[in-house]
Order: C-alpha cells, then structure tokens, then sequence
C-alpha cells in the first residue's frame, strides 16, 4: 500500500483505537485521521471472534452513550457480593447505596467490537478526511507523514511483543458460560480461592447463564479446561458453594495466560500510547478495558484542540505540548489503577495466615464503614482525574 498522508495516525482496529477515532471525528469531523486495523472489513467475519464476557463500568457506558456505541445485548450489574471462599470476610455493594443506576455491566468482546464499528461508520459519513484502511496481519505500514502516531493496537498479556515493566502471575483465567439453578437476576459474585478469583457474573442470555471467570495456577487451569463437563461442573461447585444453587451445565471453556505489562512512559516525541498498548492488566477488578477507554476518550480532546485550531498552530512543538498534557492527566488514573489492581491479584491469592486475616478484615471494613466502599466502587466505575 502506498503511503498516506494524515495529521493524526492510528494503529489499532480494537474498540479502544475504534472509540479513540469515533470520539475524534465526533468533535471535529474535518479531521486528516487514518486508521490502521488488521481486523477483516466485514462484521459478519467477528460473529464467531471473542465471546468472552467482558466487565464495562457504568462510566465507559456513559462515555460510549456519546458516540451511540452501547451494545443492546448486555448485562447489568445490580449487586456484588465478595467474600472469601472457606474464610471469614464479606462484602455487598449495591446499585442503590451508590445511587447509580447500574455498578457496571458484563457485554461479549465481540458485541462491543462491531457496535463501535458501526458507530463509527456512522460518523464517517461525514467525516470527509477520514480513512479506514483494512490490512493484512502481516504488518500494516506507517505513514511517513503523520503528525501524531496513536498505538492502540495492544492485544492479549501472552501476544504482546513488548514488554517494560510489569510482571506474570504465574496465573491463568479459565473462562466460560456456566448454567446455574437458582441465581438472582443483576447479581455478581466474587470468590477469593486458594489460587485465585473465581468470579461468577451476570450474562445477557439470562438469569441462569453466567459468565465464569475462574483465576488459577497455569497447571490447575489447564487440567480444569482438560475435565469432562460433569467433573469441571463438580470441582466448581466444590469451589464455590451452594450460594447459587447447583451448576447444571459448562459450555464455550477457554484459557487465557494473566500478567501486568505497562509502559512508564506513554508518550514519545509524537508518538502516544493507549488502552492494551500502553498497559494490561489482571482482570480481579475488570478495569482493563474500561482504563482504555477513559484513554481513548481523553486523548481524544487533546487531539481536537491541536488539530482544530488554525493550521499555523499544528507545529511540533505544539503536538508534542499535547501530548505531555495527556500523558499528564493520565497519570493518577493509571497509576491507581494499574496499583490497585496488581495489589488485588497479588494479595488475594496469597495463603499466609496473616494476608489471609487482613483480606478478612479489609473486606469487613468495606461492609461495615460506607465512605470506604464508596471510595473504592466510585474508583471502579468512573477511575479518577
């Protein structure tokens, strides 16, 4: 493919690049923008993509309810209950405590995926300058011309080919729809185990199918996948309690390696990184995804106010001033973020007696002294600017 010319480069079709263009163009549709995606041009090809269910805050819906890219398929969170599984310490957080009218919702990667697709179809119609080049995955070229490079294209903890700091937990999320006999409607749960989270969470298919998320060493995880239907459905039962009833049927089960990668530096001369690019995480408190996009959207403005300006003021020296501006305002969100959610995955899978007693009586302080809870579920939903 020959080189294009563009004020404002993208590599990454994913939602975080697709959201990052969409909410660009929505605010200034004269924008030069190119999007590289490797993903195929039609949805149709994504119907059989990623089915997992994937954790989205109450504030990522209402930062997508800008650009109409809420999936109509989804589930909302209600309740969570969190405790630890054979130990002492609970806690419930409710959607009326917090006076909001969801804690989060559970959507299939793939349902967000072509709903910001379409989204963004939408705003290219009138979005004269805009590009969307579909390329191979043998490698997608760079525009020699560009004037601000945005990496959006991340991928997976295990696929990634750069790695700067963070760290591999040694864990494995074993993924899958689980059929229960007697769930609540809109209730999520959390399991602490001896290996690691076991969270059980509300699906679009209805009260009795759920989505599991069940963390483990690499070996535990991998002989669990390997179980027929019958034993994996007792070993969880096992695991988890009867809170719910008896687990009735396993379906769809798929294994994905965790570990913590993210950059110190997410801005380079006219470079800038965001979402998976810039960042992954254990998915114990499902922020990934959603620290993204707080990403893409703030990156967004910055964008808009170099690029809409008069063409005089579109000098390097500018661009790069924008970025550090980013970077900047990303930073505490990130930092809380990405510390809290590797405390998280850290410190819930330690056995030590006393880690274990602290787990019990940090979840006891979150049931009992309310500005904590609120603190940490206004963290989860909205992050911190």
């Amino acid at each position: 493919m020959s080189e294009l010319s563009c004020d404002i480069l993208i590599h990454g079709g994913g939602p975080v690049g697709l959201a990052c263009a969409a909410w660009t163009l929505q605010k200034f549709p004269d924008a030069k923008l190119l999007l590289i995606d490797r993903n195929p041009v039609d949805d149709a090809d994504l119907a059989a993509a990623d089915s997992r269910g994937i954790a989205l805050s109450h504030g990522s819906k209402l930062l997508l309810d800008t650009i109409n890219a809420w999936p109509k398929d989804c589930a909302d969170i209600h309740r969570v209950h969190v405790s630890q599984a054979g130990r002492f310490g609970r806690a419930l957080m409710t959607r009326e405590e917090l006076k909001q009218d969801a804690l989060g919702h559970i959507i299939r990667y793939r349902d967000i995926h072509v709903t910001l697709r379409k989204a963004l179809r939408v705003i290219q119609a009138k979005s004269p300058h805009f590009v969307w080049q579909h390329v191979n995955k043998e490698g997608a070229p760079i525009s020699s011309h560009s004037q601000c490079i945005v990496h959006a294209e991340g991928g997976l903890f295990t696929k990634q080919d750069w790695v700067e700091s963070g760290r591999d937990y040694g864990q494995s999320a074993l993924v899958g729809l689980i059929e229960v006999e007697n769930a609540a409607p809109h209730q999520a749960w959390e399991r602490f185990t001896s290996e690691g989270p076991l969270a059980v969470l509300p699906s679009h298919y209805g009260p009795h199918i759920l989505n599991m998320v069940w963390c483990g060493s690499p070996e535990s995880s991998q002989y669990r996948l390997q179980l027929s239907d019958a034993d994996f459905l007792k070993s969880l039962q096992s695991e988890f309690g009867s809170r719910i009833g008896r687990f009735l049927k396993i379906q769809d089960r798929r294994l994905y390696e965790l570990g913590l990668n993210y950059r110190k530096e997410i801005t380079k001369d006219n470079e800038v990184w965001i979402g998976n690019a810039a960042q992954t995480l254990h998915p114990v408190a499902g922020q990934g995804l959603n620290l993204g996009l707080r990403d893409a959207f703030l990156l967004a403005e910055k964008l808009v106010g170099v690029f809409s300006g008069a063409p005089e003021n579109q000098t390097t020296a500018n661009i790069q001033s924008a970025l550090e501006g980013y970077a900047q305002s990303r930073k505490v969100d990130r930092t809380t973020t990405i510390g809290l959610t590797d405390f998280m995955a850290r410190v819930f899978t330690s056995n030590l007696t006393p880690i274990v007693v602290a787990r019990g009586l940090a979840l006891s302080a979150l049931q009992w002294f309310p500005p904590i809870k609120t603190a940490l579920a206004r963290q989860m939903m909205f992050g911190r600017r």
